[in-house]
């Protein structure tokens, strides 16, 4: 039983392993595009990032990154959803930095290295490998016990990973610009 579980802990990490790299990779992917012909649209995208962060507060980082990640649990389609989202994320980032002269001199991951950066692409690299354990676990028609269990484990430490996140994102956010204020 505890050689059994052992070898299962280090399929899953391995499968965790594997989450993180699908999504690392499409944030670089994202972070690659050529944003030569976006430059202009670049501007009103840094734009509107900096009203929609007018507007949240730690709830709203929670609950957006939340659903986010809870969609990305969903059989097959997580995994697309968050290879869509690691993409778009990467390219958002990019079009931020290439309008803002201050952030321009950021390396592509600078967000994935911080703290809450870090725990969020843990977060979704757990809901993505959920994804595929499900798809394989209801082809194999497992019995539902197998994968309800866990996904529902899983969905609480997502939960748990994201909100600790979203209160040292919010504490960053309102450390450097302060509650009310915009940023670069």
């Amino acid at each position: 039983m505890i050689f059994t579980l052992h070898v299962d802990i280090k399929r899953r990490l391995l499968y965790l392993i594997i989450g993180i790299a699908v999504f690392v990779i499409a944030y670089y992917i994202g972070t690659a595009s050529d944003m030569t012909n976006y430059l202009s649209e670049a501007d009103n995208l840094r734009q509107e990032f900096n009203e929609n962060v007018r507007h949240i507060d730690r709830n709203g980082i929670f609950s957006n990154n939340l659903g986010i990640s809870l969609r990305m649990f969903i059989p097959v389609i997580g995994i697309g959803y968050g290879i869509s989202t690691g993409f778009s994320t990467g390219f958002m980032s990019m079009a931020i930095a290439e309008s803002s002269p201050l952030l321009n001199n950021l390396t592509p991951f600078s967000d994935l290295i911080k703290p809450f950066g870090f725990m969020e692409i843990v977060a979704y690299g757990l809901a993505i490998s959920r994804s595929g354990i499900l798809a394989y676990q209801f082809v194999k028609k497992k019995p539902w016990k197998e994968y309800v269990i866990p996904s529902v484990i899983e969905i609480g430490i997502v939960t748990m990973i994201l909100l600790i996140a979203a209160t040292i994102e919010w504490n960053t956010i309102t450390g450097i610009v302060g509650p009310h204020h915009h940023l670069p």
